[in-house]
């Protein structure tokens, strides 16, 4: 005889689409940052492994830099992208792509940075007072508060983010 699945949890994911993108890493950063050092949803620090794990951490990050490639007439004739796992290795990348006369020569034209079409992301990892551990990831775009259960967790994060303009 067949076994049932059994649920152990319910946990939630919620959206927030941007009105307007981050304009740039600096901004995208900074809101990142400031959660990281003021801690506004008063995460709680917990043992791990016999370490302790600080309330709020950055988790995994991914910045990726467009560069296009333009003819004379200054239309696209290609394009290249460069991914790293922190804005100072993005920027660097970039920079090292852009001044590469061998690729230059193989896709033609000239490069230029398109930050326009730079992609970010970032993903904390809270600790609420309550036990749960839930994800904040932050995109240009959109942040997107997943694995929780305690819909107070999303009505705290909720009221944080209106108070941020750069997400409203």
């Amino acid at each position: 005889m067949a076994t049932d699945f059994i649920e152990k949890s319910n946990t939630k994911t919620s959206l927030r689409t941007l009105p307007v993108p981050f304009i740039d890493t600096t901004a995208f950063n900074s809101v990142v940052a400031d959660i990281i050092e003021n801690n506004p949803f008063d995460c709680v620090s917990y043992e791990q492994a016999g370490e302790t794990v600080l309330g709020v951490v950055r988790g995994r990050e991914q910045y990726t830099a467009r560069i296009v490639y333009v003819n004379s007439d200054g239309a696209r004739i290609g394009a290249a992208s460069v991914t790293a796992q922190t804005i100072s290795g993005m920027n660097a990348a970039a920079t090292a792509l852009m001044a590469d006369a061998a690729l230059t020569a193989a896709v033609g034209g000239t490069p230029i940075r398109d930050a326009g079409k730079d992609t970010y992301s970032c993903a904390l990892k809270c600790h609420d007072e309550n036990g749960e551990t839930y994800t904040l990831t932050f995109t240009r775009k959109t942040v997107r508060l997943s694995s929780y259960q305690d819909d107070l967790i999303r009505d705290t994060v909720e009221d944080w983010a209106d108070t941020v303009p750069a997400l409203c």
